[in-house]
């Protein structure tokens, strides 16, 4: 019987040894349902995340952090920052000096980037096209340092029962480096409808578009 590692049960274990690379933990999220918090506001843990069977944008990426570290690499997350529009969470990783991203979106293009970039910032711009808001606004403008979530260690951000707010206030607190200048942001151009339309496909599909738009009003 598999031991217990980092506090998960060896059911758990069984799981996350399953997903021993980036690309088994991102085809794991993108099977699992999005939780769109019908109730209240949530953020899962990881444990709660294997429980539920579903995460959001900040769940989705701490968990796969914890499947990271579970398999060796350090458990980092990057924030994106945005206007008139959600923040979003990527677990970042690093293979042979290059970065790449792991993700829960409902945008199709907000998810997995492969370790092709050589620095965090390009790694951000690889979402700029596909960031955008209802109203087909671009609207990522900064990204924060990669931030090793052992520092969370003592309140077992892993296997706790308790929502990690406290993670969502840290990222709320830490500073950010701009991505795009005034000058770059006053000629936007605006998402073409085909290029929408393919990014609120897993909503259009789900027939959840119309709600998701009305609950962010």
């Amino acid at each position: 019987m598999m031991k217990r590692i980092f506090g998960f049960s060896p059911k758990e274990c069984g799981i996350l040894s399953r997903l021993n690379t980036p690309k088994k933990i991102q085809d794991f999220l993108d099977k699992i349902d999005y939780n769109l918090e019908e109730k209240d506001e949530t953020c899962f843990s990881p444990r709660k995340v294997l429980r539920e069977k579903k995460a959001n944008c900040i769940e989705g990426a701490i968990f796969a952090a914890a499947a990271l570290r579970f398999h060796g690499y350090s458990p980092l997350i990057v924030d994106l920052t945005s206007v008139r529009d959600d923040d979003h969470l990527l677990a970042v990783f690093k293979r042979k000096g290059f970065w790449g991203a792991i993700a829960q979106s409902k945008y199709t293009g907000l998810r997995f980037r492969e370790p092709i970039h050589r620095t965090i910032r390009e790694l951000a711009l690889s979402y700029f096209e596909s960031y955008f808001n209802f109203e087909g606004e671009k609207t990522l403008r900064g990204y924060s340092r990669p931030i090793n979530l052992t520092r969370f260690d003592k309140i077992n951000w892993m296997t706790t029962e308790k929502d990690l707010f406290c993670i969502e206030d840290y990222l709320n607190e830490i500073s950010h480096k701009e991505l795009v200048t005034y000058g770059m942001i006053r000629n936007l151009r605006k998402v073409v409808p085909l290029m929408k339309e393919a990014g609120e496909l897993w909503m259009i599909k789900r027939r959840l578009l119309k709600k998701i738009r009305s609950k962010q009003k």
